[in-house]
């Protein structure tokens, strides 16, 4: 199916295939140097290329990476943090890891680039550069070496013009977000030690780069059931996102992701500099994001001990601002940011990636207080056809379900079939796609999301559960799932099904599920568990636990020791978990759609399964990792599934 021209009619349904792979870029990582609006563009069109794109205080845009770069890194597989940005007089200099030439590189006013760090050392180990910061001309990152036997070593390194290279800090396992105070004394970071993740356990650390102190972890720290993300500065005040317990029992802060401070202190011996902490009130929000990324910002300092910050609110993003003497309060009316909006430097804007649920993503700028109708649009992502109204649009609406027992309730996104003039019509009530979100230390969305309108203007119903588990809704939410993985999701999934079918909403009789990744293991435990779906779809989805515990990457080693169960202690459980182990109990078909160059779930999870099941397919895509990028293996997976269901339907 393809589109018509723009000057026609758009094709019903109006989410075609065509507009899919041929109108769609991403934005990501919104930074503000001098008078520039930065951002990382990734373009479909280019082959998938990501480049960094400025804003001119003029208004012109600008590519600052040249033609041959691929900005990106494959630390941790997901990657982010690849590039940084300074201004050098006149000129834009930017340094960025190359995803397919590896190594660090610098480019100017994207002119050719220049070789900074090599992507091996002397020995001819492999390395990696991510979460680079560039500030007064000193680059800081988080390096991680291969090494001939075992695990990769990762450590912070300073990089300088010709591209020495110091290690600052090594021994942890793992670092993130090196960040320099503004006069470059003190070097701020997160670390943490296996099993653990970075939403479940990690360090506030600031190190004394003069020489005359030491190490000190501020927050969090091994043992402390504590995780601390996002460090940044304002002067020589240090903030960062804690999700500790609170001091003070009464202070209604139920250990959610909320901004803490410190500020030095000379002691008298030395020159040592000790930290106090600073008092802060909690936010009325989860303000923090899982850092499967590097480069993420959720709270940001502005004049006169203000913060500005990016939060999820039952589900829900919202950006707020707190004043010392009026505390937190809502702002930016219907925007709705990916990350926090940038200051620039009249300190009266801000930019941000608006991701409403009604319209394409789009580079805003605006104040704090404008109408949405008084923001500057700097650059969408896509454009919806010229005939779109909408009615063709379905729109999240956020549903709550009591639980038994934990923490609750469970929150779920909501999406009705669209009733607009390109949409399929609907006879009755229609059928229903249960979206299981991977992680499972991620979140349901509520932007504008093809994988959301494919079906909902086709006539489908749209359930998108944020499961115990997921993220936005505090730490008791998300540690529910601790050692019931495959159990707990997989109860929340069902239970937010019967929720709309009590409520009339969609066709018992035609409820299917799917889910990417670790959502896979949901959707087979769930077809194995219930008879409330006729259909599933695993997505590069786990089959295999102690298969996955065994060959996947280091980031994720130990993420399951949680999740499930301490390995190999409890394979017993592994084993009881895994999809693969009772292949009998799934009798409703799966469609299998697998990658080959998956590094995190291999494709021998998939196949394995699939050849146990019957009235199951797989299909594989040559040369897709973890995660579908490319936009005609994004729109071909969905048109597979789309005809899978119909067959499915039809008996």
């Amino acid at each position: 199916m393809t589109s018509a021209p723009s000057h026609a009619r758009p094709s019903l349904p109006w989410v075609t295939p065509d507009l899919m792979t041929r109108r769609t870029r991403s934005f990501a990582e919104i930074r503000a140097v001098g008078g520039w609006v930065l951002w990382q563009e990734r373009r479909p069109d280019e082959q998938g290329r990501s480049v960094v794109v400025g804003r001119a205080p003029d208004g012109t845009l600008h590519d600052l990476t040249p033609p041959e770069a691929q900005v990106g890194t494959d630390m941790h597989v997901y990657g982010g943090g690849a590039w940084a940005a300074e201004q050098h007089g006149p000129d834009m200099l930017v340094v960025f890891s190359d995803s397919k030439k590896g190594g660090l590189w610098r480019s100017f006013n994207g002119r050719e680039a220049q070789p900074l760090c090599p992507a091996t050392t002397q020995e001819g180990l492999t390395c990696r550069y991510a979460d680079l910061s560039l500030q007064g001309g000193r680059l800081v990152c988080v390096r991680e070496v291969e090494q001939a036997e075992g695990e990769e070593l990762a450590d912070l390194v300073e990089i300088d013009a010709q591209g020495g290279i110091r290690s600052l800090q090594s021994g942890a396992d793992f670092y993130m977000s090196p960040r320099l105070s503004p006069d470059g004394r003190f070097l701020a970071f997160i670390a943490w030690q296996n099993p653990h993740m970075p939403w479940t356990e990690t360090g506030l650390y600031v190190t004394d780069l003069s020489g005359s102190g030491g190490t000190f972890c501020l927050a969090g720290g091994t043992g402390q059931d504590c995780s601390v993300i996002g460090p940044f500065w304002d002067g020589q005040r240090l903030y960062a996102l804690s999700d500790a317990a609170p001091a003070d029992a009464s202070s209604g802060h139920d250990r959610r992701w909320t901004p803490i401070a410190f500020e030095p202190e000379a002691a008298a011996e030395q020159g040592v500099v000790t930290w106090r902490a600073c008092s802060l009130p909690p936010a009325p929000a989860e303000v923090g994001l899982p850092a499967w990324v590097f480069g993420q910002s959720c709270c940001a300092a502005l004049s006169g001990g203000r913060l500005l910050a990016r939060g999820v609110r039952h589900g829900v993003p919202v950006t707020l601002l707190y004043e010392p003497e009026q505390g937190w309060r809502d702002v930016l009316d219907g925007a709705v940011p990916d990350d926090v909006p940038v200051p620039l430097d009249d300190g009266s804007r801000f930019a941000w990636l608006n991701s409403p649920p009604e319209a394409p993503p789009a580079l805003m700028i605006g104040t704090l207080d404008s109408a949405a109708g008084e923001r500057e649009m700097v650059r969408q992502a896509w454009e919806l056809p010229s005939d779109v109204v909408a009615a063709d649009i379905a729109l999240p609406e956020t549903l709550s379900f009591p639980v038994e027992d934990g923490p609750g309730p469970l929150y779920a996104q909501f999406y009705s079939p669209a009733q607009g003039p390109h949409c399929e019509k609907v006879t009755g009530k229609p059928p229903l796609v249960v979206i299981v979100h991977g992680g499972p230390t991620g979140q349901a969305r509520t932007d504008l999301s093809f994988k959301v309108q494919w079906w909902t203007c086709r006539g489908f119903a749209v359930l998108d559960v944020n499961y115990r588990g997921s993220t936005g809704f505090g730490r008791a939410y998300r540690e529910a799932l601790n050692g019931q993985w495959g159990v707990l999701d997989v109860q929340d999934c069902c239970r937010a099904v019967q929720g709309v079918i009590e409520k009339g909403l969609v066709d018992p009789q035609r409820c299917v599920i799917r889910g990417s990744s670790a959502g896979g293991l949901t959707v087979l435990s769930a077809l194995a568990q219930s008879d409330l779906f006729v259909a599933g779809t695993s997505l590069y989805g786990v089959t295999d636990l102690r298969g996955l515990v065994e060959e996947t990457h280091r980031f994720e080693a130990r993420y399951l020791d949680g999740l499930i169960a301490p390995w190999p202690e409890g394979e017993d459980v592994y084993l009881a978990r895994s999809p693969l182990s009772w292949p009998e109990k799934i009798t409703a078909p799966v469609l299998f759609l697998h990658g080959d160059a998956d590094r995190v779930v291999p494709l021998s999870q998939g196949q394995a399964l699939q050849k146990q099941l019957p009235a199951s397919s797989l299909h594989v895509y040559p040369g897709e990792g973890h995660g579908f990028r490319d936009a005609d293996v994004i729109a071909d997976s969905l048109a597979r599934e789309l005809a899978f269901y119909r067959e499915v339907f039809a008996g």
